[in-house]
C-alpha cells in the first residue's frame, strides 16, 4: 500500500514489499512505477524488503513545478538518504535505474555508510547535457524523433500513449514487447496527479524531463573511484539512449565493479530479462 512519508522536509509517496526484517533494497527510478509490481513481489518473495518511491515532483509525491524544478539533483540524493532514516533503515542495497542511477551514484559517494551495495541499471556517469568526448551520446535518430514530438497532445490520454509507445519501440531492443510497454505507459498515465498544467506532469512522469531543467552540478564522474560499495552495472546492449559504452565506463571507473550486459535489450528492463536480472541482484545483495 502506498504511503506518504516525510523525508528531508518533503512528502515522498513510498511503497514497500516484503518483511521489514529481510534484507533492505531501495529502488530509485523516476516514479515508483519504474519498478513493476511483479518485479518487486518477486524480490520480496526471495527475502528482500523492497522499497520503491516517487521522486519529489513525480507520481504522488510532493508537487513541484514539473518542468522548472526549484530543487537540485543533490536534493534528490538527500531525499533518498532521509527516506532511509524515516524507514528506520541504517543502510540498504541501492538500485538505481536511468536518472535514478545518478541519484544512486551520488548516494554511494556522499553517504557511503548508507549503501551496502550499489546496482546501476541503464544509466551513465554524467548528468544531462552533451556526453563526455569518450562516451557515446544518445542516438541522433532517437533525439530527432523526440524533438519532432510536438504533435503529441499531452492533455489527451490516447495521444500520450501512442507517442510513448513509439518512444518505447525506438528505445527497446530486438525483443520489444508492445503489449507490456503499452500496459506500463497506461498505468503511469493513469497514476499521474490529475492537475491542469497542460500535460507537464505527464511529461515528467513519462519522460523524466525535469532532469534536463534541473541543477545537476557539480560533476561526479571523476569521483567514481571513491565508491566503496560493491557495484553491479546492468545495461541493455541495444540501448540507444545511453549506449552501452556508458555502462562500460561505469564498470571500468568504479573499483571492482561487475558489468552484466543484457543482449537484445534497449533502455527498458522488460520482464523477459528478469530471469537474468533477479538472480544477479540476489547474488549481489547476499
Amino acid at each position: 500500500m502506498e504511503k506518504l512519508i516525510t523525508a528531508n522536509g518533503v512528502d515522498l509517496c513510498t511503497e514497500t514489499f516484503g518483511d521489514p526484517a529481510d534484507t533492505p533494497m531501495l529502488l530509485i527510478g523516476n516514479t515508483m512505477l519504474t519498478w513493476p509490481d511483479a518485479l518487486c513481489e518477486r524480490l520480496a518473495a526471495l527475502r528482500r524488503f523492497v522499497v520503491r518511491y516517487d521522486l519529489r515532483g513525480t507520481g504522488h509525491s510532493a508537487a513541484a513545478a514539473p518542468e522548472t524544478p526549484s530543487y537540485t539533483l543533490r536534493d534528490l540524493v538527500a531525499d533518498a538518504a532521509a527516506l532511509l532514516d524515516a524507514l528506520g533503515l541504517e543502510r540498504a542495497h541501492v538500485v538505481g535505474a536511468g536518472p535514478g542511477g545518478w541519484i544512486a551514484q551520488l548516494l554511494a559517494l556522499d553517504h557511503p555508510a548508507r549503501v551496502a551495495t550499489l546496482t546501476l541499471i541503464g544509466t551513465r556517469p554524467t548528468a544531462p547535457g552533451p556526453a563526455d568526448a569518450d562516451l557515446p551520446d544518445h542516438a541522433p535518430e532517437l533525439m530527432e524523433h523526440f524533438m519532432s514530438g510536438l504533435h503529441v497532445d499531452w492533455t489527451d490520454r490516447a495521444s500520450i500513449v501512442e507517442f510513448q509507445l513509439e518512444n518505447a519501440r525506438r528505445m527497446g531492443g530486438a525483443g520489444f514487447d508492445e503489449d507490456e510497454a503499452r500496459a506500463h505507459i497506461e498505468r503511469v498515465h493513469d497514476r499521474t496527479r490529475p492537475v491542469d498544467d497542460h500535460g507537464a506532469s505527464h511529461r515528467v512522469d513519462q519522460m523524466a524531463v525535469q532532469f534536463a531543467a534541473m541543477d545537476c552540478g557539480p560533476r561526479w564522474r571523476e569521483r567514481l573511484p571513491e565508491i566503496t560499495a560493491p557495484t553491479l552495472v546492468i545495461h541493455g546492449e541495444d540501448d540507444p539512449f545511453f549506449p552501452i559504452g556508458n555502462a562500460e565506463a561505469l564498470a571500468a571507473e568504479i573499483p571492482e565493479a561487475e558489468l552484466l550486459p543484457l543482449p537484445g535489450t534497449g533502455s527498458e528492463l522488460p520482464s523477459r530479462t528478469w530471469s537474468t536480472v533477479v538472480p544477479a541482484l540476489l547474488r549481489h545483495t547476499s
